[in-house]
């Protein structure tokens, strides 16, 4: 079944053989249209994708999750989202049509945010406290390990469930004391609501023993095999894209606000900042460039979500994640 629609998804779009002038190639975001999302539309602005051949269309998401069944069933030829989530994708669902072909978000964002003046400024303030958490939440679904690295007993945290619009608004009135969720999202959402920025706590779960990684670009299979170019001048295209707004993230964040009306330029700007500060200009991208990952840190990244998720199939990373389309020509370094 999953097949078949992926067939008619393709022939749909146009995109069987190889890449041809123009060649749509939608795109499905992760989340809606903030600071993070800059690097894309500087690909489409500043004429990256246009140089590959390819005409992109960005589409927003609704979480972490969202994007994997929207590029595994073919409706979207490339997507962005948690690799975790697609590493647990994939073992439910043997043999689907999707993989991660670029890590992006080479240290993950996901992060306990909190209020000091709640009580909550380092992981072990968490217990005896009220934690909002998003069910479908990238950083809610790493809690656990994050949990059990730290030896925080899950039992003395009250875990309220709260959707993604009012998870900040909840924090703000002092409904929770604390919420899993992106730091870069959650801490300015906080600071928007008139939170001061000295009363929050951001507790960054890579900074305390997470060995994951975070949100990369994934491609459905049969159109990556089908259009190998094409997938490489995307993923040329976005590289260039974050070397744009690493170098002016007020013009990104400009960008976003041609999309997203309603966009604060100064805010999404500082939220783009800070992506780009903790996410995805780290020690391991500067010296690698962007788009890789090492093995040994991945074998250790699985090991932590065999922690807390009983793998159906022996983890394996090359079910997951390649490198065959990451462009070799030098576009990937960041200096």
């Amino acid at each position: 079944m999953l097949r078949s629609i992926l067939t008619a998804a393709v022939a749909a779009f146009g995109l069987s053989g190889p890449a041809l002038a123009e060649t749509s190639v939608p795109f499905a975001l992760d989340w809606k249209f903030e600071g993070p999302s800059a690097a894309y539309f500087a690909a489409i602005d500043n004429g990256h994708f246009a140089e590959e051949g390819l005409s992109v269309e960005v589409s927003a998401g609704k979480g972490s999750l969202d994007a994997i069944p929207k590029v595994a069933t073919g409706a979207f030829p490339m997507g962005f989202a948690d690799i975790n989530s697609l590493i647990k994708f994939l073992d439910q669902n043997p043999g689907a049509p999707v993989t991660a072909v670029m890590m992006v978000y080479d240290k993950p964002p996901f992060a306990v945010v909190g209020r000091k003046s709640l009580g909550v400024s380092a992981p072990a303030d968490l217990e005896g406290s009220v934690l909002g958490a998003p069910p479908p939440d990238g950083a809610w679904a790493q809690f656990p390990i994050f949990a059990r690295e730290n030896g925080l007993d899950m039992d003395k945290i009250t875990v309220e469930p709260v959707g993604f619009p009012t998870r900040e608004p909840m924090l703000a009135e002092g409904e929770v004391d604390s919420v899993t969720g992106f730091s870069f999202s959650s801490y300015l959402n906080l600071v928007r609501l008139g939170v001061p920025e000295d009363d929050i706590s951001t507790i960054l779960m890579a900074d305390h023993g997470l060995a994951l990684y975070g949100n990369a670009i994934i491609a459905n299979t049969d159109f990556a095999e089908a259009n190998p170019d094409a997938v490489t001048g995307f993923l040329r295209a976005v590289a260039k894209g974050w070397k744009d707004v690493i170098a002016d993230p007020a013009a990104g964040a400009a960008m976003v606000a041609d999309r997203n009306p309603a966009a604060d330029v100064d805010l999404e700007a500082r939220r783009l900042q800070l992506a780009i500060d903790a996410n995805v200009v780290t020690d391991y991208t500067m010296a690698n460039g962007m788009g890789g990952i090492d093995p040994d840190r991945m074998a250790t990244a699985l090991e932590q979500l065999a922690l807390t998720y009983e793998f159906e199939t022996d983890p394996d990373a090359a079910l997951y994640f390649t490198d065959a389309y990451l462009p070799d020509d030098g576009s990937l370094m960041l200096q």
